[in-house]
C-alpha cells in the first residue's frame, strides 16, 4: 500500500484543530475531570481496560479532551502509557481474597459467602428518568453519604471461588501447572500460537463491542458453547511488588477494581465426565466484556472453523487502537491509488466498447 505526501495544508489543519474547541464549547457549563471520573465511571473503566492502564483520572481527562470519543480516549491513554517507565511487575494477584462488592452465580442458588447483588442495572426498568434533569448533585451526594454513615461496618470476609470445590471433586477440567512467567504483550510482539496468558491479556485490552459480538456469534451457533456463569465477581484486589526486586519479600502498593468471571461449559465429546471452564477478567466494572472473554477463552481452547475459534482472527482484529486507526486512515489522501483505479476502469470500458464495435 502506498501513500502520497500532501503539502500546503498546515493552515487548514491548524484551523481544524481550533474548530474542535468550538464543539467542546457548546455550553458555559463546565464538565470537570472529577465529575467524569466519578459520575461516568463505567465509561472510564472501559477506557482503562482497552488502553491497558489503570489510571482513572487520566482516563477521565482523555475523555474530556476528545468529547467522549471512546476510541480516541483509548488512543490518548495508551500513548501516555507508552511514555511511562516500568519499574516493577506485581506479584500474581490472589483474586480469591478479593474485597467483593458484587458477586452472583447463575449455576448455584446457595453459595458459600452468599449472592451479593451489589450495584447493577440488570434489575432496573429501562425507562428514561426525566427527573434527573432537575437532580441536585449536592443533594444526591449528601443523601448517599448519609446512607453509608447509617450502615454498621461489617468484617470483610473473602468469598472462596465456586470452582475451587468443583476442582477438588474432580468435576472441572484443569490446565497443566505452568510456572513460566506470563507473557507481556505490551513488551513482546504477539506470536502464534499464543500462550493463554497472552490471549487473555489481548482480549482484556480488546474493543468491548468486538469481543461481545464474537461471543454472541458463538452463543448463536457459530461455536461450540452455551455456558453457565459459574461465578461473576466484582471487587477490589490488593497489589504487591517484590522488594527488593529479586528478594522474597513483597510490599503493598495499592488496590484496583476488577471484574472476574468463570463460565462453566460442557467439555468436549471425548470427556463427558468433567466440565470445562472459560475465564475472563478486566479492569473496573465491565461485566459483559468479562463474560464475553470467558466465552471466547473456551472457544479458542476448543478450536474450530468459526470466527470465535480462530486464534489469529480473534487476537489480531479486536484491538481498539489498531482497528479504529486502520479504519480512520481511509480518510487520509489516497489520490494516487484512486486515480490508478479510475484509469483501470476507464481502460477496461474503452476495451469493452471497442470489442462491441
Amino acid at each position: 500500500m502506498s501513500y502520497v505526501a500532501v503539502s500546503g495544508g498546515s493552515e487548514a489543519i491548524d484551523e481544524s484543530i481550533r474548530l474542535l474547541g468550538f464543539y467542546r464549547s457548546g455550553t458555559d457549563k463546565g464538565v470537570t475531570v472529577e465529575a467524569i471520573e466519578n459520575k461516568l465511571s463505567l465509561l472510564v473503566d472501559r477506557v482503562m481496560s482497552e488502553a491497558g492502564l489503570y489510571a482513572k483520572t487520566y482516563a477521565a481527562l482523555a475523555l474530556k479532551q476528545c468529547e467522549g470519543s471512546l476510541e480516541e480516549a483509548v488512543f490518548l491513554l495508551r500513548a501516555y502509557r507508552s511514555t511511562l517507565t516500568r519499574n516493577y511487575y506485581t506479584d500474581t494477584v490472589d483474586t480469591e481474597a478479593m474485597r467483593v462488592v458484587r458477586r452472583v452465580s447463575a449455576a448455584f442458588k446457595d453459595i458459600k459467602g452468599g449472592q451479593i447483588l451489589g450495584a447493577t442495572y440488570d434489575y432496573t426498568h429501562r425507562l428514561i428518568n426525566f427527573d434527573l434533569e432537575r437532580e441536585s448533585p449536592t443533594e444526591l451526594r449528601r443523601r448517599m453519604l448519609a446512607v453509608l454513615a447509617a450502615q454498621a461496618p461489617e468484617e470483610v470476609v473473602p468469598c472462596p471461588r465456586l470452582s475451587g470445590e468443583l476442582k477438588r471433586e474432580g468435576l472441572i477440567e484443569g490446565f497443566d501447572e505452568d510456572n513460566r512467567k506470563p507473557d507481556d504483550i505490551t513488551v513482546n510482539m504477539l506470536e502464534f500460537p499464543a500462550g493463554r496468558s497472552a490471549r487473555l491479556q489481548t482480549l482484556s485490552r480488546a474493543d468491548t463491542g468486538f469481543v461481545s459480538g464474537l461471543a454472541y456469534s458463538a452463543l448463536r451457533g457459530f461455536g461450540q458453547v452455551h455456558p453457565t456463569v459459574g461465578e461473576l465477581r466484582c471487587g477490589y484486589v490488593e497489589l504487591y511488588v517484590p522488594y527488593p526486586p529479586d528478594g522474597d519479600e513483597s510490599i503493598y502498593i495499592g488496590e484496583i477494581l476488577i471484574t472476574e468471571v468463570e463460565c462453566f461449559n460442557a467439555a468436549d465429546d471425548k470427556d463427558r465426565l468433567k466440565l470445562a471452564v472459560g475465564y475472563g477478567a478486566v479492569f473496573g466494572r465491565n461485566e459483559n466484556k468479562a463474560i464475553s472473554i470467558a466465552v471466547i477463552d473456551r472457544e479458542l481452547n476448543n478450536g474450530g472453523p468459526y470466527p470465535a475459534q480462530d486464534e489469529e482472527f480473534v487476537l489480531t482484529h479486536g484491538d481498539s487502537l489498531e482497528m479504529n486507526g486502520f479504519i480512520s486512515h481511509l480518510k487520509l489522501p489516497h489520490y494516487v491509488t484512486f486515480q490508478s483505479k479510475l484509469d483501470s476502469v476507464r481502460k477496461t470500458r474503452v476495451a469493452d466498447d471497442e470489442q462491441k464495435l
